[in-house]
C-alpha cells in the first residue's frame, strides 16, 4: 500500500496497480506486472507526480500526468522498467529529488535510476532481508535502512549511495524483527519500530554518533494509556456503546491470549491542521506528534513527553471487517479535517479504507483538556503545559519574591550564634545492636572563627541587589575559544567571584565573575570534562573526564593537586563534587558512585618532585539499583547531610543514606525520560532552622520536563 499527495495506490487483482483520486474519486488502472505486485511508493515531488511498483520480474516507475492523459485520449499507459529480475521485493523508496529509487531486495539495496534502467550501486551488509530504507533529506545521498537481522545494521544502516561505502553500522537492538522506519527532519532522528512493539528513536545530529534518544515500550504505554481513560468512564471511538477502552492484564478475559503488538508504520501526523478551526486546542505548536500504525490499530504519540494521545483499535468498530492489519498506510497531509488510511487483512484479500476524524477522536478520549465550540470557560491544563507555565511564572515574579524573602528574613531575624547540632540521646537498653555511625560533622567549631564567618556572610548579604529586577536576560557574552567549542558544564564558586568552565576540548577556564578575564587556564585531561565543582572554602576545583581520570586543581595555580588516573575507573567519571564539608570526594562511574577521603599536599620535595605527594583513599562503592548508567548525581557540602542522590539510564531516582551506607529509597520512573540534573535545596549555613529542613526539597530535570520532589513523601 501507498499513499500521497491525496491519492492512495493499491494491488488489484495481484499484479494491476489501481491509484485512486480523492479529489475525483477516480481510480486509474496501471496494467505492466505478471507476478504479484509486493511493494509500492509515492514520488517525493509533486510536479511530475511519480508513482513506482515492484514485483519480481520488474520494477516500473509511472508518470501519473501522463497515463491520465493517455487513458483520456483511449490509448494504454505504459510505465518506464527501470530494474529487471531483481528478485522479491520488500521496500522501494524515491529520493528527495526523484532521481533514484532505492529497492530493497533480500539482504541487499539496489540503487536504480527513476529515468532508466540502471544500476547505480548496490548495497550489501544486512544479513536478512530489508526491511525498509529511507534517505535523509538534509544529508545529501543518505540512506538508512533496516532489516530482519534485528539490526539496523548500526541501528539501521546508514549508507552514502553515490559512493556504496557503508558510514556506520550498529549491533543488535532487539529480539524481533525491525519492520517501520522513519526520519523526522525536526529534529533530525530516526524512529523505528520492531514486531514486539518497541519504539526506538536515535539521533541523526552531527557528533552524536547515532546515540539512542528514547526507548518505548508502546504495549505499556497503550496500557497506561487505555487504563487512565478507563478509569474515567471514557469510551472510544463514534459509534461504541458496549466496548470499554482497554483492561489491565487482571482484568483480561480468562482464555484470552496476548498477542504481539508489531509496528507497521510509522508516519507524520498533521496534527494542528485538524484543529485549525478550535481556538488555545494545544499550545505548544512545536510539539512533534506521529502515527503509528499496528496490526490491532492506529496510535499517536506525542515526542516531546513520548505518551500516547490518542489509540484507535480496529476491533471497536463493527462496520469494520478487518480487525488484524497485515500492512498499513496513511495519507500524511490531513483532507478536510480527515486522515485517510489503508490497510490490508492478515488473513484475506481484502483492503479497507478508513477516514480518521483526528479532533473527533481527540475530544472523545480528552474531554478534560480540549475545549469544545465557542465555550470561554477555562478547562484543565493539558497536562505538557505545566512545565511551560511554571517556568514562565519563575521568570516573572516568584524568584524575585522569594529571594526577598529570604535575605530579608536573614538580615533580621539571625542570631548571632554558630551552626548547633543536636544529638540523640541513645537506649541504655540491650535489645538492639548500638548503630555504627559511618562518620559524623565535627560540630565543634571555635566561636571566633564562626564569627567571622557569620560576618562576612552578613556582608555578603547585605550586598544582594533587593530592588534589582530578577535576571530575565544575558548582559555579556564572551566566546571562550577562537573555534566552535561545546561547554560540558559551569559552575559559580560558592563566593561568586569566579566561574569554571569544563570544556569538550579537555581544558578547564577559570573567569572572574563579570567575565573580563580569564583567571586561569587548567590543561591536562586528554578527553572532554563532564563536571566539575568548588570546595566548600573555595581553595580547590575538582574536574572529572571523558579520559577516565580525575584531578583536584589548586585555585591559586595551575598545577593539579590530585591525580587519579584511568587505573582507578573502569569507565569515564561523568560527575565529580566534594562533599561533607570537603571531607570527602563524590564521584559517579558507570552504574555507581564512590566517597572517597583525601589529603591534599602542594609542597615539593626537591629530590622527588614528580611523586605526587597528596593521597586519595576508596571509602565504599555504592552501586544504584537496575541501571546501565548513573546520568546525575547531588549531594550537600555547604552543610553536613547524608543524603546522596542518584538517578540512573533506567529513569529511576534512588537516595542514599551514607551514615547507614545504604539505599533508603528508590523512586521508580521518575520521568518519562532519563534524569539529566538534580538540584537540592541547599539553603544557608548560618540559618536558625536545623540544616536537614533545607535537604526535603529537590528538583529533577529530564528530557519530560522539570519535576519538585518532596523527600519526606517522596512525591
Amino acid at each position: 500500500l501507498a499513499c500521497g499527495h491525496y491519492r492512495c495506490a493499491y494491488p488489484v487483482h495481484r499484479n494491476v496497480l489501481c491509484v485512486w483520486n480523492i479529489a475525483t474519486a477516480q481510480p486509474l488502472y496501471l496494467s505492466g506486472h505478471h507476478n504479484s505486485i509486493s511493494a509500492l511508493s509515492f514520488g517525493s515531488k509533486i510536479d511530475p507526480l511519480l508513482v513506482c511498483s515492484a514485483s519480481r520480474e520488474h520494477v516500473i516507475v509511472w508518470n501519473l500526468d501522463e497515463c491520465t492523459q493517455k487513458v483520456q485520449e483511449g490509448f494504454t499507459p505504459r510505465g518506464i522498467v527501470i530494474g529487471t529480475l531483481l528478485g522479491t521485493v520488500l521496500h522501494i523508496r524515491f529520493s528527495p529529488d526523484d532521481q533514484q529509487v532505492a529497492v530493497c531486495t533480500g539482504n541487499q539495496i539496489y540503487m536504480l535510476s527513476a529515468k532508466e534502467e540502471a544500476i547505480l550501486a548496490k548495497l550489501d551488509g544486512h544479513v536478512a532481508p530489508v526491511t525498509a530504507a529511507e534517505f535523509c533529506t538534509w544529508e545529501k545521498s543518505m540512506l538508512i535502512s533496516i532489516s530482519e537481522d534485528r539490526t539496523f545494521k548500526a541501528r539501521k544502516f546508514v549508507w552514502d549511495y553515490s559512493t556504496s561505502q557503508l558510514i556506520y553500522q550498529s549491533g543488535i537492538i532487539t529480539a524481533c524483527p525491525l519492520l517501520s522506519l522513519l526520519i523526522d527532519e525536526e529534529n533530525k532522528q530516526i524512529i523505528t519500530g520492531c514486531a514486539e512493539g518497541q519504539l526506538w528513536i536515535f539521533s541523526l545530529i552531527s557528533g552524536h554518533n547515532y546515540r539512542c534518544v528514547a526507548h518505548i515500550d508502546l504495549k505499556k504505554e497503550q496500557e497506561k494509556f487505555c487504563n487512565k481513560v478507563w478509569k474515567s468512564g471514557k469510551e472510544i471511538g463514534e459509534g461504541q456503546n458496549n466496548s470499554k477502552l482497554c483492561k489491565t492484564d487482571d482484568m483480561r478475559p480468562e482464555g484470552s491470549v496476548e498477542t504481539s503488538l508489531p509496528i507497521l508504520l510509522i508516519e507524520h501526523c498533521d496534527f494542528f491542521v485538524c484543529f485549525h478551526d478550535e481556538e488555545n486546542t494545544y499550545s505548544s505548536q512545536n510539539t512533534s506528534y506521529f502515527w503509528i500504525g499496528t496490526s490491532t490499530g492506529l496510535l499517536i504519540i506525542n515526542l516531546a513527553n513520548f505518551e500516547l494521545e490518542a489509540t484507535l483499535s480496529y476491533r471497536d468498530y463493527s462496520d469494520l471487517s478487518i480487525q488484524i492489519a497485515r500492512s498499513c498506510a496513511l495519507m500524511r497531509k490531513a483532507a478536510n479535517g480527515k486522515v485517510l488510511c489503508l490497510i490490508t487483512s492478515m488473513f484475506e484479500d481484502m483492503i479497507a479504507v478508513l477516514e480518521v476524524n483526528l479532533a473527533a477522536l481527540m475530544r472523545t478520549q480528552h474531554n478534560d483538556f480540549l475545549p469544545r465550540g465557542n465555550e470561554k470557560s477555562l478547562s484543565v491544563i493539558a497536562r505538557y503545559r505545566i512545565i511551560k507555565c511554571f517556568l514562565s511564572m519563575l521568570d516573572d515574579r516568584f524568584v524575585y519574591l522569594t529571594l526577598k524573602y529570604v535575605f530579608c528574613r536573614g538580615k533580621n531575624t539571625v542570631k548571632d550564634k554558630p551552626l548547633v547540632f543536636h544529638n540523640k540521646i541513645k537506649s541504655s537498653g540491650y535489645s538492639a545492636a548500638p548503630r555504627m555511625t559511618m562518620f559524623s560533622p565535627n560540630a565543634n567549631l571555635k566561636k571566633q572563627k564562626a564569627s567571622k564567618w557569620k560576618a562576612s556572610c552578613e556582608c555578603e548579604n547585605k550586598e544582594y541587589p533587593l530592588k534589582s529586577c530578577p535576571p530575565i536576560r544575558y548582559e555579556k557574552e564572551v566566546s571562550v575559544t577562537c573555534k566552535p567549542t561545546p561547554i560540558f558544564c559551569v559552575e559559580y564558586s560558592g563566593d561568586g567571584e569566579l566561574l569554571a568552565c569544563g570544556q569538550a576540548d579537555s581544558t578547564v577556564l577559570i573567569f572572574n565573575s563579570n567575565l573580563t578575564d580569564v583567571h586561569h587556564v587548567l590543561s591536562g585531561h586528554d578527553g572532554a570534562v563532564n563536571s566539575v565543582g568548588w570546595s566548600h572554602d573555595r581553595k580547590w576545583l575538582v574536574s572529572a573526564s571523558e579520559d577516565r581520570t580525575l584531578r583536584v586543581w589548586s585555585a591559586c595555580n595551575k598545577k593539579p593537586a590530585l591525580i587519579l588516573g584511568k587505573e582507578k575507573f573502569h569507565k569515564p567519571v561523568r560527575f565529580a563534587q566534594f562533599y561533607f564539608m570537603d571531607t570527602f570526594i563524590l564521584l559517579c562511574c558507570g552504574a555507581e558512585f564512590h566517597l572517597l577521603s583525601f589529603h591534599l599536599d602542594t609542597t615539593k620535595d626537591d629530590l622527588k618532585r614528580y611523586k605526587q605527594r597528596s593521597v586519595c583513599k576508596l571509602v565504599e562503592k555504592f552501586p544504584m539499583t537496575s541501571t546501565m548508567e548513573i546520568t546525575s548525581l547531588s549531594a550537600v557540602n555547604e552543610f553536613y547531610s547524608y543524603i546522596v542522590l542518584a538517578a540512573g539510564s533506567n529513569r529511576a531516582l534512588e537516595v542514599f543514606d551514607l551514615n547507614a551506607g545504604c539505599s533508603t529509597a528508590v523512586i521508580r520512573e521518575a520521568h518519562v525520560r532519563s534524569v539529566h540534573q538534580i538540584c537540592q535545596n541547599k539553603g544557608s549555613s548560618f540559618s536558625t532552622q536545623q540544616p536537614e529542613a533545607y535537604n526535603l526539597f529537590l528538583t529533577t530535570a529530564a528530557g519530560d520536563g522539570i519535576k519538585l520532589w518532596d523527600l519526606r513523601t517522596l512525591r
